[in-house]
């Protein structure tokens, strides 16, 4: 489980995170929703460490992240998988390279081992055949497949995913979206995906966070989302579903 409480963020004086509080469910796809620029991705990358909220905690199964001491906060990285916006693949490595990236940086296994993990992830996302191409000659979608097996290399706890299905299909978002979900019950892992898909957070919410100009002004589930009466929900589901 992952507790966010009363985390606080400005930048310059602005108010961008106003003391936000969820809790995050092991086994589960938590969803944080809202329009650009409500504070989305600021509040995934004070989760992750990125940024330094001026107040809160973060807790990973009880551990303050932002107060631990620096051994303590490499021990809880290294059980974080991220699937950053854009792939983030280093156009130089190959598929193998890229997705055995964590293992060179952080284990002292032999090549040989990494390179089993990393084809083993390969394999979960169905990329095995890939392993020695360029990321320059696969598709927008094998990428961000590619991404999820760097991010469950390490075989982490927590699984971030800041809008997986930018700037794919619709047909190559289910199958995103599926994977997501299947990973996260395999891995019994917290997963939380920053996102304003309508069609993945009614596949995939089930917590689903809504925030509103720094503020969480909502949360439950993709059941009973439809049936807030929430004005500014339905004004953002409004845009979002038409």
């Amino acid at each position: 489980m992952i507790e966010i409480k009363n985390i606080h963020k400005e930048f310059d004086g602005r108010v961008v995170l106003a003391d936000i509080n969820a809790a995050f469910q092991q086994g589960k796809v938590n969803m944080v929703i809202g329009g650009s620029g409500t504070g989305k991705s600021v509040l995934l990358k004070c989760m992750i460490g990125i940024l330094t909220p001026e107040k809160g905690a973060v807790l990973y199964d009880g551990r303050d992240f932002i107060k631990s001491d620096l051994d303590q906060v490499k021990e809880i990285r290294r059980e974080m998988g991220v699937l950053f916006q854009g792939g983030a693949l280093f156009d130089s490595k190959t598929v193998l390279e890229n997705v055995r990236f964590p293992l060179d940086t952080l284990t002292s296994q032999t090549i040989e081992e990494k390179n089993a993990q990393a084809m083993l992830c390969l394999q979960r996302v169905g990329l095995e055949a890939s392993a020695h191409q360029m990321p320059s000659d696969i598709s927008g979608g094998m990428k961000k497949r590619v991404g999820i097996a760097r991010a469950i290399v390490m075989n982490p706890k927590y699984l971030f995913c800041d809008e997986p299905n930018s700037g794919l299909d619709p047909l190559t978002a289910v199958k995103i979206d599926l994977l997501i979900q299947e990973i996260t019950k395999e891995f019994n892992m917290t997963t939380i995906v920053i996102s304003h898909d309508m069609n993945s957070v009614m596949r995939m919410g089930e917590y689903i966070m809504f925030l509103k100009d720094g503020h969480k002004v909502w949360e439950g589930n993709n059941t009973n989302l439809l049936l807030s009466d929430i004005p500014d929900l339905q004004e953002f589901l409004s845009t979002k579903l038409t």
